[in-house]
C-alpha cells in the first residue's frame, strides 16, 4: 500500500482548518493542523511535511513570511497559498516568494484537489532531478564552496570501507562532524559509532579508558571492564586530539591498527576487533615526529586516507548558509520563532577571518539572536567584527602624529564616511571635521 502524503493547513480561521482537513481526509491525505506561523514551524522541524497549505492574511506573522521561511529551509516542498482576500499584488508576491499555486475562498473540493496534484506533482519531478544529480547530503555538513565539496567528493570514497582515516584542521572546524559523516552516510551506520577526546582523559587513565582492563590491574581496578574500543567494535571509534596521546598508548594503538586486535591492561591475552579508526588533531604530527613524541610509524598507518577540513576563512562563500543555519536553530530556542539577518550584518561576517572558524561563528550568532528583537543587525554583533584597522610599527610618535594615523586610517576603512568614522572616534562629526581640517 502506498503511503499517502503528508499535508500541513495553517490557518487562523479554526473553521476554514477543519473544512480543508476534511476535503483532504476524504481523499486520503494525512493531515496536520497550525492555527498560527509558530505552530507551522515547529510542526515543520520535527514532521517531515510533503506540501504546506497556508493563508496569507494572519495575525503577529503573516503568511508571506511563513513561505519564505519554508522556501529557504524546505526547498523542495511546494507550497499552496489559499487566502480570502484576493489581489493580483499578494498572488504575485506569494509566486515570488516560492508558492506553487494561490486558490482564492471560498473553492470547491475539486478546485483544491487540483490545486494540491498539481503542487505535489512539481514536489516529485524536483525529487526525481535531485535523485538524479550527483548530491549528496552528508548529515550537518553545509556549504557549496570548492573547499567543502571537496571534502565530501573523500566521504563518499570512505563511507563504505574500513580504511583509517586522517582527519586535520584547525580548531572548530568541525571535524567530529566529518567522522560522524563518514559513518552514518555509510554501510555501517547501524554498527556503534564511539567518539573519544584524546585530550579530555587524563594521560594515566586514556590506556585503560580505550582498551578496558581486568580486575586488579591496577589499584581501584575492582572488575573486569570493556574499553572504548571494544564498544565500538563492528563500528567506527573516533580518535580527537590524538596528538595528545601517550607513546604507551601510541605503541597499543599500532597494535590495533596492524593486527586488528586489542589487550586489556593487565592482560596476557589479545582478542580480534574489528574496528574502523578515524584520527584528528589540529596538532602538526610531522613537528611532534620530530620531537620524538609521536610515533613516526603511527603516523603513516593512521593517514591511510587524508582529510584536510578547510578553516572558514577559506570558505566564506559558506558563510552566510551556516548563519541561516544557526539563526534556525537558535531563533527557535530562544524567541520561538525564525530570526533573520539584515544584509550589512551578513556582509560583516564575511569581512571578518574567523580565527574560531564555525564554533566562534555559532557563538556569535547565538548572542547575536538573543540580543536582537526580530532582525539581527550590526548592532548586534560583537565589536571585534566591526571595522579591524592593522596599524604598522611606527616607532614612537607623537600623541598628535598617532591621533592623525589613526583618523587617516578609519576614514579609509570607512571610505571617507565622515558619520561612521566619528561613530567609530565616539566623536561629533562637527569635531572630525575640524580634526580633518
Amino acid at each position: 500500500m502506498l503511503q499517502k502524503e503528508n499535508i500541513l493547513i495553517v490557518d487562523d480561521d479554526i473553521n476554514i482548518l477543519e473544512l480543508i482537513q476534511r476535503h483532504l481526509h476524504s481523499l486520503d491525505y494525512h493531515t496536520y493542523k497550525a492555527v498560527s506561523v509558530k505552530e507551522a514551524v515547529a510542526i515543520l522541524r520535527d514532521t517531515e511535511i510533503d506540501l504546506l497549505i497556508t493563508d496569507l492574511k494572519m495575525p503577529e506573522v503573516d503568511g508571506f513570511q511563513l513561505i519564505q521561511f519554508a522556501s529557504e529551509h524546505y526547498p523542495n516542498m511546494p507550497k499552496l497559498v489559499v487566502t480570502g482576500y484576493p489581489s493580483v499584488q499578494d498572488a504575485l508576491s506569494a509566486i515570488k516568494s516560492g508558492a506553487i499555486d494561490y486558490l482564492v475562498k471560498p473553492f470547491t473540493k475539486e478546485e483544491l484537489k487540483q490545486g494540491v496534484l498539481k503542487s505535489l506533482s512539481t514536489r516529485s519531478k524536483k525529487k526525481i532531478a535531485l535523485e538524479a544529480s550527483d548530491a549528496k547530503n552528508y548529515n550537518e555538513i553545509i556549504g557549496e564552496s570548492d573547499a567543502i565539496k571537496n571534502v565530501t567528493q573523500i566521504i563518499e570514497r570512505v563511507k563504505n570501507n574500513k580504511a583509517t582515516i586522517f582527519i586535520s584542521g584547525e580548531s572548530g572546524t568541525g571535524k567530529e562532524l566529518v567522522a560522524r559523516s563518514i559513518h552514518y552516510n555509510g554501510k555501517f551506520s547501524r554498527e556503534p559509532f564511539i567518539a573519544v577526546n584524546c585530550g579530555g582523559i587524563p594521560e594515566n587513565l586514556l590506556e585503560s579508558e580505550l582498551f578496558g582492563y581486568v580486575k586488579g590491574a591496577f589499584t581501584g581496578a575492582n572488575d573486569n571492564r570493556e574499553g572504548f574500543f571494544q564498544a565500538a567494535d563492528g563500528g567506527t571509534i573516533f580518535l580527537d586530539e590524538i596528538g595528545n596521546a601517550s607513546l604507551a598508548v601510541q605503541s597499543r594503538l599500532l597494535r590495533v591498527l596492524q593486527e586488528k586486535e586489542v589487550m586489556k591492561v593487565g592482560e596476557r591475552k589479545t582478542e580480534k576487533i574489528d574496528v574502523r579508526v578515524i584520527a584528528a588533531t589540529n596538532s602538526n604530527l610531522k613537528d611532534m615526529i620530530a620531537k620524538e613524541t609521536f610515533r613516526e610509524d603511527l603516523f603513516y598507518r593512521l593517514t591511510v586516507v587524508e582529510i584536510n577540513v578547510p578553516p572558514l576563512r577559506e570558505r566564506k562563500e559558506d558563510i552566510p548558509l551556516l548563519a541561516d543555519k544557526f539563526l534556525f536553530k537558535y531563533g527557535n530556542e530562544y524567541k520561538d520563532r525564525y530570526i533573520t539577518m539584515d544584509p550589512e550584518a551578513k556582509a560583516l561576517l564575511q569581512r571578518y577571518d574567523w580565527p574560531g572558524n564555525i564554533r566562534e561563528l555559532e557563538n556569535v550568532i547565538q548572542r547575536a539572536v538573543i540580543m536582537c528583537d526580530r532582525t539581527i543587525g550590526v548592532k548586534d554583533l560583537p565589536e571585534t567584527l566591526k571595522y579591524q584597522i592593522d596599524f604598522p610599527d611606527d616607532g614612537l610618535l607623537s600623541l598628535k602624529e598617532m591621533e592623525k594615523k589613526y583618523i587617516e586610517k578609519v576614514l579609509a576603512s570607512t571610505n571617507n564616511n565622515q558619520t561612521k568614522a566619528a561613530e567609530i572616534l565616539k566623536i561629533d562629526r562637527k569635531t572630525l571635521r575640524g580634526k580633518i581640517n
